[in-house]
């Protein structure tokens, strides 16, 4: 059998049905990507070469900052923890850059703070927050490409949490699926942080995990009004680049406030609550928006958006810093606060699963 087929200047000889096959998918691929800029086939190897070749080039310049494309900027320790593979089991040790190899490995410390937990009557819901060039990696490399997802050790570390009683709440699909809201961007472009409409979806999300236990209803609840503002702020790796010609970021901030005809008598928004029957433990990215100074704003993070979502404030047990041992070690210093408790949410960053200061085992409640 052979087929000529006429594809604008250019004839296509096939002579075979395989060829014939070969020619339908190659036409399929070239239509869809046409039409649906997220499709492709490529391979994440590629990206992953292409990020540790970028990590290394950032280190032999001793700077952390990985420029992208149209004015991104990446961290480069996020972007090396994304390149090393395994990083738990044995592997742990080969990758990680804890200071102590003992800690390596995260998952004995991510099971034992669940068995604590489980033996308080406290749940534990787990967030890591996916890392940018996970969600937008054609910023970061020309092998950039969002299907299939490329964060392929993650997902099965992940699997092995859940398969051991862990509810791991996983916010790539999510993610990747409003990378490109009308609300902007989910991750800030100049700085290690995600964005206030990332702090939103995560609220939502969490919110949703938590559902509506009988305890809630117990809870006097506050009204919010949100405000939005845009806003420029001064990112971590826009002031570590030092190029003052690459104009400063500016982005949409929505802010949760208190509704003055609220009649709950519960801690205000905007506010840590020491009493909250759910704790927010976890790094920075529970304090960018919320915390004020080097955090950029307060009252538009993700603490304030659980407040409107749950109607009450939580508990924030958060550290400018490593999220993994320094944020339990805070919960263990006030281990007395812990009567009450229901919820535990620990979200932090994936980078912190090699990049930190190390995993150790903490007793919380003891």
């Amino acid at each position: 059998m052979v087929i000529r087929c006429l594809l604008g200047r250019n004839t296509v000889r096939i002579v075979n049905t395989k060829n014939l096959l070969l020619f339908i998918l190659s036409v399929f691929v070239l239509v869809e990507g046409i039409y649906n800029p997220d499709f492709t086939f490529a391979a994440p190897d590629l990206l992953i070469q292409s990020l540790a070749e970028k990590v290394a080039e950032a280190e032999t310049q001793e700077t952390s900052v990985v420029k992208g494309k149209e004015g991104w900027l990446f961290f480069a320790p996020e972007l090396r923890h994304l390149s090393v593979g395994q990083f738990w089991g044995d592997a742990a040790k080969k990758v990680s850059r804890a200071s102590n190899s003992e800690f390596a490995d995260p998952l004995p410390a991510i099971l034992d703070f669940k068995a604590q937990l489980d033996t308080a009557g406290i749940e534990l819901i787990f967030v890591p927050i996916p890392a940018k060039a996970t969600i937008y990696p054609e910023m970061v490399s020309e092998h950039g490409k969002i299907k299939p997802r490329t964060d392929e050790q993650h997902q099965k570390f992940y699997d092995i949490l859940q398969k051991q009683g862990v509810n791991v709440l996983d916010l790539t699909d999510l993610f990747i699926k409003n990378r490109f809201a009308d609300a902007g961007s989910l991750y800030c472009k100049q700085d290690t942080h995600w964005s206030g409409y990332a702090c939103v979806l995560a609220a939502e999300t969490i919110a949703e995990a938590i559902g509506t236990p009988q305890w809630m209803a117990e809870i006097p609840k506050r009204k919010a009004k949100l405000e939005t503002r845009t806003v420029e702020i001064t990112g971590d790796l826009w002031k570590e680049l030092g190029d003052k010609d690459l104009q400063k970021e500016r982005l949409q901030l929505t802010y949760v406030k208190e509704d003055i005809e609220s009649s709950a008598k519960t801690q205000l928004f905007g506010t840590s609550w020491r009493e909250s029957p759910i704790v927010l433990l976890g790094d920075s990215h529970n304090l960018v928006f919320h915390a004020g100074s080097g955090m950029h704003a307060e009252g538009a993070g993700l603490p304030d958006h659980l407040a409107h979502q749950l109607g009450f404030s939580v508990d924030v047990v958060a550290v400018r810093g490593s999220g993994a041992t320094p944020s339990r070690l805070n919960l263990f210093r006030r281990r007395d606060k812990m009567r009450g408790k229901r919820v535990v949410i620990w979200c932090l960053s994936v980078r912190e699963f090699t990049e930190g200061q190390g995993w150790r085992k903490v007793p919380v409640l003891k």
